[in-house]
């Protein structure tokens, strides 16, 4: 199980690879929100969102002679090219299982960072069975995306630099919003805040008609979505909450937050207008929910984390129409 050790672990070997990237903010956010909104810029990482973190951490600690054997991971696009140029720069193999329906933009940067890209139909095949398989197969090493330790660690160094960053910024008190689908950032971030910076509270945030980790919360136990697609916030549509995950969250997170992907699309025009900041619909939903669920929070300030910006041109064309 991740701890604070393995968080602290993580980032020191995150240490000249992963940015620390900025707390940004703009007083039109606020205006919108009715507090003051801080956001946390994880699209400016390297590979345009926060899964490099924790593909680098797991990767960095596994035993050379198993890392020289290459790995494998599934991914709807994100945690594919953080997995990808992890592998690189550590010279290894790296296969990956995307979904047929991934945005062409991810497959192609997957393949350009030297990932051998394996594609699946997410309705009619298992991607799991389909990764334990070419792993059995080849000797790879599975790289989930977020029911792994030392991914969930990696992510939790966003957590370490949340807490610095906002006592910096005088905010003692707040909710953390965060994009969430199986949970690994959310998981990370939250075990990071409840050692450094108890006051501030994550909020798991999802799409309308996928939002399996707020009705579990709810409900006190994992429930599953009824559908596979159909969100354009396809970076965090997961079938239901990771089971390491959903634990953690279970003792440390608020109730979840949900937005459409109207909103999500609104929140996606609004960081470019006011932030200049590219975001993809699922890296946005965190800041839809500071931005347009503001009568379900309390306090003077919150933190939204933009998780990703690996958006399609169409995709963000359609956002950007939305501006009066």
């Amino acid at each position: 199980m991740t701890n604070i050790a393995m968080i602290d672990a993580a980032a020191v070997r995150l240490q000249g690879h992963a940015r620390v990237t900025p707390l940004l903010s703009s007083p039109f956010l606020d205006d919108i929100a009715g507090r003051q909104v801080l956001v946390k810029a994880e699209c400016l990482q390297h590979t345009g969102s926060f899964k490099y973190r924790g593909a680098w951490a797991a990767l960095s600690a596994l035993d050379a002679e198993v890392r020289g054997r290459g790995v494998i991971a599934f991914s709807s696009g994100n945690h594919a090219q953080g997995v990808a140029l992890a592998a690189r720069q550590h010279g290894v193999a790296a296969v990956i299982v995307m979904p047929a329906d991934a945005p062409a933009i991810k497959v192609a940067n997957t393949r350009a960072l030297g990932g051998e890209v394996v594609l699946y139909d997410r309705i009619t095949q298992d991607r799991d069975a389909i990764g334990a398989r070419l792993a059995a197969e080849r000797g790879l090493t599975l790289i989930r995306p977020y029911d792994e330790p030392q991914v969930i660690a990696g992510q939790g160094s966003v957590g370490l630099e949340i807490a610095a960053q906002a006592a910096e910024a005088g905010v003692g008190r707040a909710d953390v919003l965060v994009c969430c689908g199986g949970g690994g950032l959310s998981s990370g971030v939250a075990l990071a805040l409840a050692a450094r910076a108890p006051r501030l509270r994550v909020r798991p945030c999802e799409p309308a008609g996928f939002d399996d980790m707020a009705r579990s919360l709810a409900a006190g136990t994992p429930l599953r979505n009824a559908a596979l697609t159909g969100s354009v916030c396809d970076a965090i549509v997961t079938p239901e909450p990771g089971k390491l995950t959903f634990p953690i969250l279970q003792q440390l997170a608020g109730p979840g937050l949900v937005v459409s992907d109207a909103e999500a699309l609104q929140a996606v025009a609004l960081a470019w207008l006011r932030l200049r900041i590219v975001l993809e619909p699922g890296g946005a939903v965190a800041l839809a929910a500071a931005l347009f669920r503001r009568e379900q929070m309390t306090g003077d300030a919150v933190i939204a984390v933009a998780s990703g910006g690996n958006i399609d041109a169409l995709v963000f064309a359609k956002a950007m129409a939305m501006l009066p």
